[in-house]
């Protein structure tokens, strides 16, 4: 016999059908209140999500079911929008100070759309626009699900230390599969860097609260996933193409 409260056995007799009905309706009853004060949460809370949602939403879009996750292409800006503030002291940048487009990447090690932005977007972009940008770096290591980004950051800023960042970020990027002391310690190797000084940069932590301030930094502005970027404040989301950067830079060189 199924357990399902809307079966009535045949045996029993209409006088209990009757019965169960009557109680049925007194269970009705006596719920009502309760479905109607229900049904006043719910609406509340349906209505008071629609109505509490935050600027951030509007800028940053991440992966499904992850506060903070590497980051697919997206629609990159909306023009209701403020640019941010966001300032570069102490980051390796490349580019000339005084050029007229300042891009501002927060990037993870380990992340797979940050290794494809460098081939496919990063290089071309740069030889497009040699006096025009000046790009700068910034370490977003997402840690719950890149074990090995925080490290690989560290590991940059002592390459930064000496002077070999851009190979070394370049390095990290076309040997993801490989991240650990080994690889870095190859790396610095084959850039002739100082063995010793390296090793003991990244043993010791050197770096590490460089690291949690760009982190932090990013937080702050609302980033939430890698790569985003910032391009003279104006917020781009993701492994973009470069047409999207392309757009934004022309734009903007228009208003120079």
């Amino acid at each position: 016999m199924s357990i399902n409260g809307n079966e009535i056995p045949s045996n029993i007799s209409d006088q209990s059908d009757k019965f169960i009905v009557i109680r049925r309706s007194y269970f009705y009853i006596a719920i009502a209140p309760v479905m109607f004060v229900c049904g006043l949460a719910v609406g509340f809370l349906i209505w008071g999500d629609q109505n509490i949602k935050s600027v951030d939403e509007k800028v940053l879009t991440v992966t499904e079911n992850s506060p903070i996750a590497d980051t697919e292409e997206i629609e990159y800006f909306d023009e209701s929008l403020d640019r941010f503030d966001v300032k570069s002291s102490n980051d390796p940048c490349i580019g000339s100070p005084d050029a007229p487009i300042t891009v501002i990447e927060f990037s993870d090690f380990q992340c797979g759309y940050c290794a494809r932005f460098v081939d496919s977007t990063l290089i071309p972009l740069l030889e497009s626009y040699p006096d025009e940008i000046r790009f700068c770096y910034k370490d977003f290591p997402l840690e719950s699900i890149h074990p090995e980004a925080f490290a690989a950051s560290e590991a940059a800023e002592c390459a930064f230390e000496q002077d070999q960042f851009w190979q070394f970020h370049n390095g990290i990027f076309w040997n993801q599969s490989k991240l650990g002391v080994d690889l870095y310690l190859d790396l610095a190797d084959s850039l002739k860097m100082d063995l010793d000084q390296f090793q003991q940069c990244i043993e010791s932590n050197k770096y590490r609260s460089r690291v949690v301030e760009d982190f932090t930094i990013g937080r702050d502005l609302g980033v939430t996933g890698t790569p985003t970027f910032f391009v003279n404040g104006i917020p781009l989301v993701g492994a973009q193409p470069i047409e999207s950067f392309i757009g934004i830079i022309e734009s903007e060189l228009t208003q120079q």
